[in-house]
């Protein structure tokens, strides 16, 4: 894995950064307990967050400056892909990792995360979605992060209106007469949820915490799976829409062949960079399924900090996760990632209120779940809706490549 080190040591009155761990230096004037603890923590984070992250371990060190000589490890790692990262060696895991709420049950039976001591006192300061994101059995063992992590509608408003963007149809209509693309990831079952989720067909988790129970198959439904298949094609085969990863949505945006898109707040400041004026944002929009316009649903969540349970300095890894996510420090990540904070206070700040990703977002919401399904719902999503994105071109029966879906997601 690549790794970058930042050693942070702060002196009376001066601030050092150093680029090597291994390197020694004198240790801070002893205090009236004796000799000052060196203290050593690996965090893991988005690679994107590097920037932020130094300038957090900076201020988490002068404010515990003579307490200890702290050495700060920081390591690049997924939030999506963050348990399997840690299970695979706790011991030798991050002290302090970030990582997606879908994770934290898994995390907690694993006996990687232990309850938040001070959980009253988060719990608290924190908005109660993130809340219940970040706990198992009505405990608190993360500490919550961000309250962004979903997606919602980008759309360019020399082309849209508000009204327009109400109807997927109405704007594949818009896009394909001027030659463009409104996109989404079908490679991704987290953005195909969308079709299904207000639908009446579901999908979770059993009591089990890591097996999927799935009816989006079914033929009894008012609405059926074939239903949601067949209006996948019908707008898959509009010469205005095109599946594309978030990747290729954002270079369609800045070349200008995509002029709407969905995705999350994460490219919120590239996009205000692309369109300037004409950035415009807002919930999902509805799309016809058996004769009606069905609101789009959405998986939602949050981001959060956990403490590693065999961290050889569990006190100050959890001050730093505190520190991490206190209000200064999330109004902090808004302000230089754009990211929904899951403080109450940030989060009803005037600068977050005002954006209009943020604003989408709690749109969406109305129509959005908490992500919470096994491992095996992912492979047999994407090879279904990646079918229907090419059209099903081997004409292949829906309600057979459903059965084979439902199947494969809800395997032991």
């Amino acid at each position: 894995m690549k790794k970058t080190c930042v050693v942070l040591l702060l002196a009376i009155g001066a601030l050092l950064f150093l680029s090597a761990c291994a390197e020694e230096v004198p240790p801070p004037e002893a205090g009236p307990g004796g000799e000052i603890q060196t203290v050593s923590l690996t965090v893991w984070g988005a690679e994107e967050d590097e920037a932020l992250l130094q300038e957090i371990f900076a201020s988490f060190q002068s404010r515990y400056a003579g307490e200890a000589r702290f050495q700060f490890t920081y390591q690049p790692q997924s939030e999506s892909s963050c348990k399997d990262a840690l299970l695979s060696g706790l011991e030798g895991g991050a002290d302090v990792f970030a990582f997606a709420d879908d994770q934290v049950a898994a995390l907690a039976a694993a006996g990687a995360l232990d309850p938040i001591e001070n959980a009253k006192e988060i719990c608290g300061a924190n908005l109660s979605a993130a809340v219940e994101a970040a706990s198992v059995g009505g405990q608190l063992y993360a500490y919550p992060l961000t309250a962004d992590n979903g997606y919602f509608l980008y759309y360019n408003k020399a082309y849209f209106s508000e009204e327009d963007v109400q109807s997927l149809d109405r704007m594949l209509e818009i896009a394909a007469g001027a030659g463009r693309l409104v996109t989404m990831d079908w490679t991704s079952a987290w953005y195909v949820y969308a079709f299904f989720g207000n639908t009446g067909l579901e999908v979770g988790l059993n009591d089990d915490g890591l097996t999927n129970f799935c009816t989006w198959n079914s033929t009894e439904n008012p609405i059926t799976g074939v239903d949601v298949a067949q209006a996948m094609l019908s707008i898959a085969a509009s010469p205005g829409f095109a599946s594309r990863t978030d990747t290729e949505f954002l270079e369609g945006v800045q070349n200008g062949s995509v002029i709407a898109g969905i995705s999350g707040v994460w490219n919120a400041v590239a996009i205000q960079e692309a369109w300037g004026e004409d950035a415009g944002a807002a919930k999902l929009p509805a799309f016809t399924c058996k004769g009606d316009a069905l609101p789009m649903a959405s998986f939602s969540g949050c981001k959060l900090i956990g403490v590693n349970a065999y961290s050889e300095h569990p006190e100050w890894a959890a001050r730093l996760a505190e520190w991490i996510t206190n209000e200064e420090n999330q109004r902090l990540r808004f302000m230089l990632r754009g990211q929904g904070p899951s403080n109450t206070n940030a989060a009803n700040s005037p600068e977050v209120q005002a954006s209009a990703a943020i604003a989408a977002l709690l749109a969406q919401s109305e129509y959005s779940q908490l992500q919470r399904v096994g491992g095996k719902f992912w492979d047999p999503v994407t090879e279904f809706a990646g079918n229907m994105a090419r059209g099903n071109p081997s004409g292949a029966s829906l309600q057979a490549q459903l059965d084979h879906m439902v199947e494969g997601i809800t395997a032991r």
